[in-house]
């Protein structure tokens, strides 16, 4: 059988699956030199902090027989790991709390047993911030979480340690969760692929401590898969969407093809300033370039229409929406206190919000924005979520408030759009720059697609970061 150059820490979750199911490794091979890898590099970086071998194994037992036995799985055993706030039976389920500290769900959560379903293989779970709640990930339950491509600096949050083990060549696939960035921005960070979903495409059953995810999930957070290639990120969406539960019981999914095969029929609208934000000159020049190599592939390129939401009042409603949470569901909180009437008053803007979308995805594919206002800054000390204003962020050589720094990510969150990031270029440090991809609602494969082609256009191939070179296993090479 020919052989190629990939590697286990360098193969994609689709080169993985489609070797196993060639029976040129077995699921139980791919799971020890993943696991072996897991060991000899995760020291530092502290991504895998729930950890689940033994379980794993069997599974990838499993996932050999059921090949033999004639199934058919898409993911047939892909070694990967999920984030800490998705249930898996019998282990714990913290978001990084001492209030759930103790917490050993019964269940698995939907996301989860669709990719064992799937035929993937769970090894265990990735750190997150303290909460959900934090660009970087530092919590009292599990510690703090360095970026591989530099250990001094942020994985990103929430889905940080997902991040992490996806650069350092860990695993090739992660289940991650969004709605203020906590997908887009770690992926940015660590140089790799995430996808925020549309809301609600895949199911938030069994999305953290009871109650965790099923109410206030669906209005403020969506799963979706990590990668290191877009390709990847099309095979976990199509695995872990679709109803789930009553609705399942008429409803069926069918998501619309990419909107276009090829970069030159894409109308694209870049957008690299905002009214509430700021963004370093290094990921505008980054964007720029992309806005000039689209153009070359014969691309329509706009930055300025009528048609645009405003993005001063999306904004506005985002911290609306949080004045309603945070004093609406407190019982110590201070006057004003929102009323009911204050939360539907959100709900009415956000559905307007969304219809402003709906017309200008009429004329534009796809909108190219900053994930965040930099690359991987360096972790604040303490490990509280969003521990005040106080905060400063070094934009362009100035200090600027952190917190208004939300606004690029929520630009898709607030709407429920579907967003991919990618991987667009490097700091002259040498940090990996992204840029996300928003676009229609339920159009998911249409913004996977985009990703897929600016990389091919862009020459970017999967990498892991420099911590993870020649060190580790070394798998031998499959086809």
């Amino acid at each position: 059988m020919p052989q190629s150059n990939t590697t286990l820490a360098t193969a994609s979750a689709t080169q993985l699956a489609a070797a196993v199911r060639a029976r040129s490794v077995s699921a139980l091979e791919l799971a020890d030199a993943a696991i072996a890898r897991i060991e000899a590099l995760d020291g530092p970086i502290n991504a895998v902090v729930v950890r689940d071998f033994d379980r794993a194994r069997d599974q990838a037992r499993q996932v050999d027989q059921a090949l033999a036995d004639g199934a058919d799985l898409p993911l047939a055993g892909v070694p990967m790991t999920v984030k800490e706030c998705f249930n898996i039976a019998g282990l714990p389920t913290t978001f990084g709390l001492e209030t759930a500290r103790n917490y050993r769900p019964t269940e698995d959560a939907v996301a989860v047993r669709r990719l064992k379903a799937a035929g993937a293989v769970i090894l265990g779970k990735t750190n997150v911030a303290a909460g959900l709640a934090d660009y970087q990930v530092d919590n009292p339950i599990y510690g703090r979480t360095g970026n591989p491509h530099d250990l001094s600096r942020s994985p990103g949050g929430s889905s940080g340690g997902s991040a992490a083990a996806l650069a350092a060549g860990m695993v090739p696939l992660e289940l991650g969760g969004d709605a203020g960035g906590s997908i887009r921005i770690p992926a940015a960070f660590c140089g790799v692929y995430g996808h925020l979903s549309s809301f609600p495409l895949i199911s938030l059953e069994g999305h953290g401590p009871p109650g965790g995810g099923i109410i206030v999930g669906r209005a403020w957070a969506a799963a979706g898969p990590m990668a290191r290639t877009a390709a990847d990120l099309d095979l976990a969406l199509k695995v872990l969407s679709g109803p789930e539960g009553r609705d399942a019981t008429a409803y069926r999914l069918a998501l619309p093809a990419p909107r276009h095969g090829r970069l030159a029929d894409y109308r694209v609208f870049v957008l690299t300033e905002h009214p509430t934000a700021a963004v370093d000159d290094e990921i505008v020049a980054a964007i720029d370039d992309l806005a000039t190599v689209l153009e070359t592939a014969g691309a329509s390129v706009s930055r300025h229409s009528v048609l645009l939401p405003s993005l001063a009042d999306s904004q506005a409603l985002v911290e609306k929406f949080a004045w309603t949470y945070k004093t609406g569901m407190s019982p110590d909180a201070p006057e004003p206190r929102a009323t009911i009437k204050d939360y539907h008053d959100c709900l009415v803007a956000q559905e307007v919000l969304r219809r402003a979308w709906d017309v200008f995805f009429r004329s534009f594919d796809v909108v190219i924005a900053p994930c965040y206002a930099t690359a991987a800054f360096p972790p604040f000390p303490g490990s509280n979520p969003w521990p005040g204003a106080n905060r400063t962020l070094r934009v362009n050589g100035a200090e600027v408030p952190f917190r208004p720094q939300t606004a690029w990510p929520l630009i898709a969150g607030m709407p429920h759009l579907p967003a991919t990031a990618a991987p667009i270029g490097r700091t002259r440090d040498g940090l990996p720059i992204g840029a996300q991809f928003i676009g229609p609602f339920l159009e998911d494969l249409t913004t996977i697609a985009f990703a897929g082609q600016v990389s091919t256009a862009l020459g970017i191939t999967a990498e892991i970061a420099a911590v993870g070179v020649g060190e580790g296993v070394r798998f031998g090479e499959f086809a």
